[in-house]
C-alpha cells in the first residue's frame, strides 16, 4: 500500500542455522524472494549469532532483529542485543515464559521510553490484539482480575467439534481429522499436553504483573497416561481409540448438565488460581459458541467487570506474519526515520 511504501523498513541481514549475510545497504527485493540462494548462497558467511548481532549494531540507524524461531538459545541473546541498542520483534515464546530472570532482564532493558524496545504480540494469539490490549489495560492503571481464554487453535478445533450437542464423532476421530487437516503438531501429544497453552498463560500473567512459571502452573495433560510414553505419533494415533470411552464419559456428563467441554488457560493472580485445564462452560457462554479453530480471550478487570473479549484466528502463517509486521511498524513509529532505515 502507499502507507507501506513510506515506511522506512528494509532488510539488511538474514541468518539461518548454517549461513548469514549482513549488508550496509538494503537487499534488493528480487533477491529477497529467493533469499536462500541469492543472499545465503555460496558467498554468505558461516552462521554466527554473536557476530550477526554485533554487525547489525554497528550499522547506522535503528535496527530491529526479527526472530522467527522457537529457539531457547536465540531467546537468551535478547538482553545482549537490547544492550547493543537493537530492537527485537518476535513470535518466540521462550524469552517470556522460560526462567523469570530472563523476562525481568528484558523488562529492565526496555523500560526507557527512548531506549531499545521489544514487541512480541504473536507469542500469544498470532495477530490478535491480546498483549497490546493487556498492556494498555496495565499501563492505564486498570486492575487485572482475570484473563481467561481458549489459546490453542488445535484444542479449540477439537472440542468445538467433539463437545457440542448432537455431535457424533469420537474423540480419536476428531484428533485424526485435525491431524490430517494440519491443525495439530506432527505428534498431537505436543498439543494435548497443554504446554503450549501454559507458555501463553505464563506470558500473559507476567505482563499482568504476576510471577507465573510453567514449572509451578497447574497444567492438565489430557493425553491418556498410558499413551504419554509410547515411542511414536503413529502408535499414539493407533491406540487413541482405546480411550474414546473416557472422553465420551466426560463429554456426556458435561452435556447432561447443559455444558460443553473447552480447554482453557486462566490467569487469576488475585485468587492465586491460575491454571490450564479442561473445563465445562454453559451453552450460553461465549466460549461454548466458538467455531472452527478460533481463539477467544476474555479480560475481566475493575473497569471491565463484564469481560472485554478478543476473538478470531489465533494461528496460521498469514495472521502470525500480520502480528509480526504490525509489531515492526510499532518500532518504526517510535522514531523519526526521515532518512534512516530499519
Amino acid at each position: 500500500s502507499s502507507r507501506f511504501g513510506r515506511l522506512p523498513i528494509a532488510v539488511i541481514g538474514i541468518i539461518n542455522s548454517k549461513k548469514m549475510a549482513v549488508s550496509s545497504t538494503p537487499f534488493a527485493v528480487g533477491d529477497l524472494s529467493e533469499w536462500k540462494t541469492k543472499i545465503l548462497g555460496d558467498s554468505a558467511s558461516a552462521a554466527d549469532l554473536m557476530q550477526f548481532g554485533s554487525s547489525l549494531a554497528a550499522l547506522k540507524g535503528p535496527t530491529a532483529v526479527v526472530d522467527c524461531t522457537s529457539s531457547d538459545t536465540i531467546a537468551e541473546l535478547y538482553p545482549l542485543w537490547l544492550s547493543k541498542g537493537l530492537h527485537v520483534v518476535t513470535p518466540n515464546k521462550k524469552a517470556f515464559s522460560n526462567d523469570i530472570s530472563l523476562f525481568r532482564k528484558i523488562q529492565e532493558l526496555t523500560a526507557a521510553p527512548t531506549g531499545p524496545s521489544i514487541y512480541h504480540e504473536a507469542t500469544v494469539g498470532a495477530g490478535l490484539p491480546v498483549l497490546s490490549t493487556l498492556n494498555d489495560l496495565v499501563s492505564t492503571g486498570d486492575k487485572i482480575i482475570k484473563v481467561e481464554g481458549i489459546f490453542s487453535g488445535t484444542l479449540s478445533y477439537l472440542f468445538n467439534n467433539f463437545s457440542i450437542p448432537g455431535a457424533t464423532q469420537k474423540f480419536s476421530e476428531c484428533v485424526a481429522v485435525a491431524k490430517a487437516s494440519g491443525y495439530t503438531e506432527p505428534d498431537p501429544r505436543d498439543d494435548l499436553n497443554g504446554m503450549d497453552v501454559a507458555r501463553k498463560v505464563t506470558i500473559l500473567g507476567r505482563v499482568a504483573g504476576y510471577e507465573l512459571s510453567t514449572n509451578t502452573l497447574p497444567v492438565e495433560n489430557i493425553v491418556p497416561e498410558e499413551l504419554r510414553s509410547v515411542s511414536t505419533a503413529d502408535e499414539f494415533m493407533t491406540r487413541l481409540p482405546e480411550f474414546d470411552e473416557h472422553f465420551k464419559k466426560l463429554n456426556d456428563e458435561a452435556l447432561a448438565s447443559g455444558s460443553v467441554l473447552r480447554y482453557v488457560g486462566m490467569v487469576d493472580g488475585v485468587n492465586n488460581q491460575s491454571s490450564v485445564k479442561l473445563a465445562r462452560y454453559p451453552l450460553d457462554h461465549p466460549f461454548a459458541s466458538l467455531k472452527g479453530s478460533d481463539n477467544i480471550i476474555a479480560f475481566t478487570t475493575e473497569r471491565f467487570p463484564n469481560p472485554l473479549i478478543v476473538q478470531g484466528a489465533g494461528a496460521g502463517a498469514a495472521v502470525t506474519a500480520f502480528g509480526i509486521f504490525a509489531d515492526l511498524i510499532k518500532v518504526c513509529e517510535r522514531f523519526d526515520f526521515s532518512s534512516d532505515k530499519i
